[in-house]
């Protein structure tokens, strides 16, 4: 017999609801733990012993099975509810990984300040300059129904970042004020900082104490013209990948960039002072990946661009891929093209296509995909209808294909919005959710919500 105490905002667990000899018995625990504990919970373990032969005559609770204890740890689907398991006694807290990968699953990075959905103040908040965040706690009920792995991301509004990128656990965020490239584990807090906004190619002159002309910029029609620093650092750089987790060791550590007016590619090498411009000087790109030893991007009228990062000379080589764009591919201003590598060498093209709506201010929202694939050593694209046992993973974060961690969770598509001019000037309504190629339904998320900066997918 167990006892215990578990207070949860006034709800009690009895001492005899706490015992428990099996796995069975755990996960019934589990269910009541998650049947009697409201967001926000704090276990107060006065005492927990359990006397049973399997879990020992004493303590046996915190000396359970570390597998059985991770098992138990992916039923939490809020990383603060996480947190809070591992509060339950110092054992757990040293099973417990600090970043949770018992589950190889898309975790939602959400921002704390957000607004009602409802419009009615808004012209006059932005008029008088208050601010439109951080009016309503966000519910995340739905999506601990709906299995969102989910963690909140404090005071993004208050340190005047946006986020341009998610890979390999790390975010890639901007400081409005400062222009500051940053990635931070948002697990750990861990930063490690990439050259400066100022550094990229296009950047023609930048003089920091001009105040309102800070910086000189190559424009759409490659001509220059003089910009303020809150423009610039909103809209300089549109989505940035790492091919590995930063390391100040890490000799290989790469990023490359989409950015400025004309969206270009950039590349970063360990130890550079600035951003190099790719062997390239074509423009409207919409994805870059790094697979394998290569950096391969795509523009908007669907063209393949393969480079080599493993040179003789040290310096990327490459262009245009040889391949053509899939026939019949969507050209219009509503889509947005990515490119995912696989497991098996192939390369999917993932066209996402848009529609607008007017629910008091315009709103595009995702309605379609369209999926084609490059098999490895291939010459032309094929459509592809199904996934299997595999995930997409589509936005700001780098554009990956993972397997599906459950039964029949597979053939989805997690997206979230990366149309940086919608958060230019105003908290907006995000285009957010997950697609299921199964049913061909949408499932869409946070709804009512409108957000400072744009909520993304991550693999911790």
């Amino acid at each position: 017999m167990a006892c215990a105490t578990l207070n949860t905002e006034g709800n009690r667990l009895e001492a005899d609801e706490l015992s428990a000899s099996s796995m069975e018995d755990t996960l019934s625990l589990l269910q009541l733990l998650q049947h009697k504990a409201l967001h926000p919970f704090c276990y107060e373990f006065q005492c927990f012993k359990a006397k049973t032969g399997d879990m020992g005559d004493t303590d046996g609770w915190a000396h359970i099975d570390e597998d059985l204890l991770l098992e138990i740890s992916t039923r939490f689907f809020s990383y603060d509810d996480y947190i809070q398991l591992g509060l339950v006694c110092k054992e757990w807290r040293l099973k417990l990984p600090k970043i949770p990968n018992a589950n190889n699953v898309p975790w939602l990075l959400i921002p704390e300040e957000t607004e009602k959905n409802s419009y009615e103040d808004e012209e006059i908040y932005h008029l008088m300059q208050l601010p439109v965040a951080g009016q309503e706690i966000l519910d995340t009920h739905g999506l601990k129904e709906r299995g969102i792995y989910h963690v909140m991301l404090p005071n993004m509004q208050m340190q005047n970042y946006v986020i341009r990128g998610s890979s390999h656990g790390w975010l890639i965020m901007v400081s409005l004020s400062e222009g500051t490239v940053l990635l931070l584990n948002p697990f750990t807090n861990v930063e490690f900082r990439l050259p400066h906004i100022s550094t990229f190619p296009n950047v023609i002159k930048y003089e920091p104490d001009n105040h309102g002309d800070e910086y000189t910029l190559l424009d759409f029609r490659d001509r220059s013209e003089t910009f303020d620093c809150d423009f610039t650092h909103k809209i300089q750089l549109l989505k940035v990948v790492i091919n590995s987790p930063p390391d100040c060791n890490n000799h290989n550590f790469m990023a490359a960039a989409i950015y400025g007016f004309q969206r270009r590619l950039a590349f970063y090498k360990s130890n550079d002072m600035r951003w190099v411009e790719f062997p390239t000087r074509n423009t409207e790109f919409e994805d870059v990946i790094f697979f394998g030893e290569k950096i391969y991007a795509v523009n908007h009228a669907g063209q393949l661009y393969e480079f080599d990062t493993n040179t003789k000379s040290g310096r990327l080589e490459g262009g245009i891929h040889e391949v053509r764009p899939p026939s019949r591919v969507d050209t219009s201003t509503l889509t947005i093209k990515y490119l995912i590598g696989c497991a098996n060498g192939s390369l999917l093209m993932l066209v996402r296509h848009f529609r607008t709506r007017l629910n008091r201010r315009r709103y595009d929202e995702t309605y379609k995909f369209d999926i084609y694939e490059l098999k490895k050593n291939g010459k032309k694209w094929s459509r592809v209808y199904n996934l299997g046992d595999y995930i997409l993973m589509i936005g700001f974060t780098s554009s990956v294909q993972i397997p599906a961690s459950y039964p029949k969770t597979g053939n989805q598509i997690f997206f979230s919005d990366n149309m940086i001019e919608k958060s230019i000037d105003h908290v907006v309504a995000q285009d957010l959710g997950v697609f299921s190629l199964e049913n061909r339904r949408f499932y869409r998320l946070l709804l009512d919500v409108k957000f400072f900066c744009s909520p993304l997918w991550l693999l911790p």
